[in-house]
């Protein structure tokens, strides 16, 4: 129930909350950016709006309002709204909410709504224990999460709720919600006024974290401080807020879905013989710490998968570039790993070697057993005279003698297909004139 009390605390909290917490909105009205998740006419709109939500897992990286949309599902729903710890929360702790929740469903008949922040933080039998719950009913789930919950979340638990993905916000949703914030009376109230320069700043730094962009400003303001007793509004200027944020984040997370797609963006880069990409991806693992063993080992892959024999000198550079890693560690050997990728960027392509070998596989595994040819057997063993002449093309004019290494059924071109391009081209060339050569004078 709320009191002049209960009123008076909560304004007391309010006054020492930062401000991300203070301008946290309670309606949807009031919610920024999202418009494909929560827009008009998304189905988690229509649902929040006539409350009849079902359960949900909330998908995004930090800072895109995952928790902000579960408190406005629980200042709009007429459900209980109860919430579970996903770092301190142990499974005694879910039963009982879920024994709590069963019994408001059958002696008032009310639905409760279950909010799990950080859900894949839950082990598996954690995860286990709602699976009933929520399958009846009993509960309606509301998970936030940070990391791809199809790899996260147990799979019968995703099959029991609907996935919503939260995109990082994008430049005008944050500058409507930093200008919201100035103005607000629960915000900075208009006792401050920023730059252009200053909320382009906040802009970029935040890297679409709503979160981050309310601290910077937040933290900007108090750079920004009015004279005492001055009722002029105090100016925040771009040095304001670089004053506030000596080091800008760039959001990156070792383990999850940050992580492969930066190195995805790599790799890609390189392969698509871009520097300047490769460069920038490459400083991004850099910045956040990343294992630089785990990218030079990135960079040997890159070298045989897409450069292969196009350029065998890529190889010899990546593994160079990995002993340096080794011997000189961060942060002299950032430049090791840069000559290596700049080098594979630059390189000629061909995965005719990753391509010729999972041809080769899959062959193997799929197709008939193949006996060696006889005359390509060992020949020490009993009985190996009456194998077939092997011809020794050391012996015949160009180094080469017309005879098939392949078992039978499998012809020359099944697996490997020379890329027109850099050294593998030129051998190849070099090895027909060869062979035209030998047949020649055969």
């Amino acid at each position: 129930m709320d009191t002049l009390f209960t009123r008076i605390k909560t304004a007391r909290r309010n006054d020492n909350a930062p401000l991300a917490a203070r301008m946290r909105p309670q309606t949807l009205d009031g919610y920024f950016g999202q418009e494909k998740a929560v827009g008009p006419g998304s189905w988690l709109r229509r649902a929040i709006e006539h409350d009849t939500l079902s359960s949900v897992i909330l998908y995004g990286p930090a800072g895109t309002g995952k928790t902000t949309l579960a408190r406005i599902i629980a200042n709009t729903t007429h459900a209980e709204f109860v919430e579970v710890s996903a770092i301190t929360g142990t499974v005694k702790d879910l039963r009982r909410e879920i024994e709590a929740a069963e019994s408001r469903l059958l002696t008032q008949g009310r639905r409760t709504i279950l909010f799990v922040d950080e859900i894949h933080r839950f082990n598996r039998s954690q995860q286990d224990a709602l699976l009933h719950a929520v399958e009846d009913r009993v509960v309606v789930l509301i998970g936030a999460t940070t990391e791809n919950p199809y790899f996260e979340v147990n799979s019968a638990l995703i099959s029991r709720s609907r996935v919503v993905e939260l995109q990082p916000l994008d430049d005008d949703s944050l500058r409507r919600m930093i200008r919201h914030a100035v103005a607000a009376p629960e915000g900075l109230a208009g006792a401050f006024e920023l730059t252009e320069e200053a909320e382009s700043e906040i802009v970029r730094l935040a890297g679409g974290d709503g979160r981050a962009a309310l601290t910077s400003l937040e933290l900007a303001s108090q750079m920004a401080d009015p004279e005492p007793g001055s009722e002029a509004r105090a100016l925040v200027t771009a040095e304001h807020v670089l004053e506030a944020n000596p080091r800008r984040g760039l959001s990156y997370d070792k383990s999850g879905d940050m992580h492969y797609d930066i190195i995805s963006a790599f790799i890609k880069s390189m392969r698509g013989s871009d520097p300047d990409a490769a460069l920038y991806w490459l400083a991004r693992m850099l910045d956040a710490g990343e294992d630089p063993k785990f990218i030079a080992r990135r960079i040997m892959i890159s070298a045989s998968e897409d450069i292969g024999n196009a350029d065998p000198q890529a190889l010899l550079v990546a593994e160079a570039a990995f002993r340096a890693v080794e011997v000189i560690g961060l942060p002299e050997c950032r430049i090791n790993l840069a000559q290596a990728a700049v080098y594979n960027a630059l390189a000629p392509k061909s995965n005719a070697a990753e391509a010729g070998i999972d041809a080769a596989m899959d062959e193997v595994r799929s197709g008939p057993r193949r006996e060696v040819p006889s005359y390509l057997r060992d020949r020490h063993r009993p009985g190996s005279e009456e194998y077939g002449a092997y011809l020794y093309p050391h012996n015949y004019p160009g180094g080469w003698v017309e005879q098939s290494y392949l078992p039978d059924g499998l012809e020359r071109g099944c697996f490997y297909q020379a890329s027109p391009r850099g050294w593998e081209a030129w051998r190849q060339e070099a090895i027909g004139r060869d062979v035209a050569d030998a047949q020649t004078d055969a």
